[in-house]
């Protein structure tokens, strides 16, 4: 069997990482595709040499650029690579534009699609990722589910005969990455002898706003203890157009930390403000207390169980910071660390079907 995996951001490459371990143990021939859209050492390179992940086989360069344009470049090139490496199958991963210019190429060239991550909503029309996260469930031929919630999601729209509850692969490589790591002095710009928190911003609705961006940088910079703010490049871009410190106050910025520091940092960290999607559940994973800044999650279990909190209104940060710690919790509804086996094992089981 050979599939060929599609990954271009970030969090991506996270996903990744267990899954080209699982393949290569299973035998599976597995093509690697990276499509260029995080592309900077830092957000990019990084990450396959911390984790481990094969270099990629492809990589389309395509850079940074509007939503039409970079999935359109992307698409430019898959058709090739489809064509030169003809799979027994696609995997895609997510919700980013690499994921939907996977799709559409697979779709368009009648290439079986497999899609890890499935059935998670934020219900959200606004957000790009939302539009393509629905639209690869729609197309895909399995859908893997990360979640019992995510599974109701696929249901509620009909997809039941082609959807598998997998676990998360998230859930796998934080707690291999957890335990090697657990013994290692964090090296940061911030005391890490005292109480701190990380920060991360990058979303178009926090970023690309100046009041609501700078409303919660100055909620940022009031808080009572240190906060290494590590920043997107988005973010940087954006501030400096808008004339905003990002330093000011008890901001310390840095920029972004391969995965095993960002790891370590969160773990010896006294709470995380995010607006992202993956980072949400790594804090839960490693209990250590979020704050959201965005009206919605994915990820509706770090809410239920009291280890996340919304921020609906930026005004009110730093008041939702600072609130009492969360109640203890065994509760595991990320699974078991063991997702990424499962992934092969329902690719195997696929293929056999036909």
């Amino acid at each position: 069997m050979k599939i060929l995996s599609v990954v271009g951001a970030r969090p991506q490459f996270v996903k990744l990482a267990p899954i080209a371990h699982a393949m290569a143990e299973a035998g599976v021939e597995h093509v690697i595709v990276h499509t260029g859209q995080h592309y900077d050492h830092a957000m990019s390179d990084s990450f396959f040499e911390e984790l481990g992940i094969p270099a990629p086989d492809e990589n389309l360069t395509v850079g940074s650029g509007t939503h039409g344009r970079q999935t359109g470049a992307m698409l430019a090139g898959m058709d090739e690579v489809l064509e030169r490496h003809r799979p027994d199958g696609v995997l895609v991963y997510g919700d980013t534009n690499s994921t939907l210019a996977g799709t559409l190429s697979a779709v368009k060239m009648h290439v079986p699609l497999a899609h890890l991550e499935a059935g998670l909503r934020s219900f959200n029309r606004r957000m790009p990722e939302e539009h393509n996260r629905v639209l690869t469930d729609h197309a895909a031929d399995l859908c893997l589910a990360p979640t019992e919630v995510a599974m109701a999601h696929l249901a509620a729209e009909g997809i039941t005969d082609r959807a598998v509850l997998v676990g998360d692969v998230m859930t796998d490589v934080l707690h291999q990455v957890r335990d090697r790591v657990a013994d290692l002095e964090p090296s940061l710009p911030v005391d890490t002898t005292q109480p701190y928190r990380v920060a991360t911003l990058h979303r178009a609705d926090n970023t690309d706003d100046e009041q609501q961006l700078r409303t919660i940088l100055d909620n940022l910079a009031s808080l009572d203890v240190p906060t290494l703010l590590l920043a997107h490049p988005r973010l940087r871009a954006k501030a400096a157009e808008f004339g905003l410190d990002l330093s000011a106050g008890s901001v310390v910025a840095a920029d972004p930390l391969p995965y095993p520091q960002l790891v370590r940092a969160v773990m010896g960290s006294a709470g995380v403000i995010t607006d992202s999607g993956g980072l949400q559940k790594e804090a839960f994973l490693l209990r250590v207390p979020c704050t959201t800044v965005r009206t919605e999650t994915e990820w509706v279990e770090t809410v239920e169980l009291g280890w996340n909190v919304l921020v609906t209104d930026p005004a009110t940060l730093a008041r939702d910071v600072d609130r009492p710690q969360p109640a203890p919790t065994e509760a595991t509804p990320y699974g078991d660390g063991h997702a990424a086996t499962r992934v092969v094992q329902e690719l195997q089981r696929w293929r056999e079907r036909g």
